[in-house]
């Protein structure tokens, strides 16, 4: 029986991916494994017992992703469960910049209340809220993920010339995009020739604030700047001076913050890109079958602190997961523990990322306890589960 718990409301739908041998708890330190959306984990000690967190969503930094590492705790996102309705939302940010309905509004609702002459006054005010089409205009889309691949291939249908940047782009993005779109290999080109800005990167060391007062010379004076990521990812200082001075015409955030908020030129959600009925619901779902999978079987799909490893279903006589430290030898040593003794290693899959590695073994007969606990004391071992 596997206890779960919730730091943060997960759909129902979700939930109900657990089966009989799953039970709720409500204190965080008595679960094997948490579910989390938002909540920041890195102020919650990390308990013995927890063997893996599920974010429900994309995004990871409310996890300390190293510090669960190297406890062997498994982190897992949902990358790809609430693309649509991200992309939705970028959509409506190119079209509400694009044309004055922000601003028109905001009008409306400030003079139309005490205004019977309301709709011949809106006829002489509506000049003011005059836009664009975004028919035939450029778009460049920095970051071609999950979310990156369907915006761009929606502008394409929009009848938008669309460039797309990507330095490591996966093949299963690269299937997935349309033949239309321009894969520049500089995102300076973007910068220099595009109406239309919109990143979708993740927030690394390397990718903090690359949208800056640099990348923002290089681009036209009529450019749109779209962030549906992350608001570190742009100087949003140096966007708002832009602003004020005619060198971007508008930016749209989901990530309100004082900076931009109520700024002359800024257009700002409150975080509204994945908060869908079916986003949620699909994160949800998504989160629950990898915990399952992974509980059940060993097998890791989609975590950002360990590498993915598939064994299948577990039906061999004993599984064992081993997580380690990635250095020579290890491996060696550790298979040794179980040939010394006669047991025959039946199947074995070991995969790494960065510092660290999991290895699977399916064995033709039970570990006995003295092996487990030679194994658990291996030098650079990390953590031991005993699956079957």
């Amino acid at each position: 029986m596997f206890k779960y718990h919730s730091l943060n409301p997960i759909a129902k739908s979700g939930i109900d991916v657990f089966n009989d041998n799953y039970v709720s708890c409500d204190v965080y330190k008595d679960a094997d494994c948490v579910l989390v959306r938002s909540a920041d984990m890195h102020k919650l000690e990390i308990p013995d017992k927890l063997l893996a967190v599920g974010r429900a969503g994309a995004g990871v930094n409310n996890i300390p992703l190293e510090e669960m590492g190297k406890k062997g705790v498994v982190v897992f996102n949902t990358p790809g469960a609430n693309a649509n309705g991200v992309k939705e939302l970028v959509l409506a940010g190119m079209f509400y910049a694009s044309r004055g309905i922000v601003e028109g509004i905001n009008w409306l609702n400030s003079q139309g209340i005490n205004d019977p002459d309301i709709a011949k006054n809106a006829e002489k005010q509506k000049k003011n809220y005059a836009g664009t089409e975004i028919k035939d205009k450029k778009l460049g889309v920095i970051g071609l993920g999950a979310i990156g691949v369907k915006v761009a291939n929606s502008a394409t249908n929009l009848g938008m010339e669309v460039y797309g940047y990507d330095p490591y782009i996966s093949v299963d993005a690269a299937w997935h995009l349309s033949r239309s779109i321009k894969h520049v290999h500089k995102v300076e080109e973007i910068y220099a020739n595009c109406d239309y800005i919109t990143i979708h990167v993740p927030l690394l060391d390397s990718t903090r604030k690359m949208i800056n007062a640099e990348s923002i010379k290089l681009m036209k004076d009529s450019a749109i700047l779209l962030n549906f990521a992350r608001d570190e990812l742009v100087d949003e200082e140096s966007v708002v001076a832009a602003l004020k001075v005619g060198k971007l015409r508008k930016y749209v955030s989901d990530f309100p913050n004082p900076i931009t908020v109520g700024q002359e030129g800024c257009i700002v959600t409150p975080h509204l890109g994945a908060s869908t009925e079916e986003s949620e619901e699909n994160c949800a779902i998504m989160a629950v079958r990898q915990l399952r999978d992974y509980l059940e079987n060993g097998n890791i799909k989609n975590s950002v602190n360990f590498a993915d490893i598939n064994m299948g279903i577990c039906e061999s006589v004993s599984r064992i997961q081993i997580f380690h430290n990635n250095v020579a030898n290890v491996l060696t040593r550790l298979t040794s523990a179980f040939g010394d003794e006669g047991i025959n290693i039946a199947n074995m899959n070991s995969k790494s990322k960065g510092e660290r590695a999991v290895t699977i073994l399916d064995l033709d007969s039970p570990a006995p306890e003295g092996i487990m606990k030679r194994v658990r004391e291996a030098h650079e071992v990390i953590r031991v589960r005993v699956i079957k």
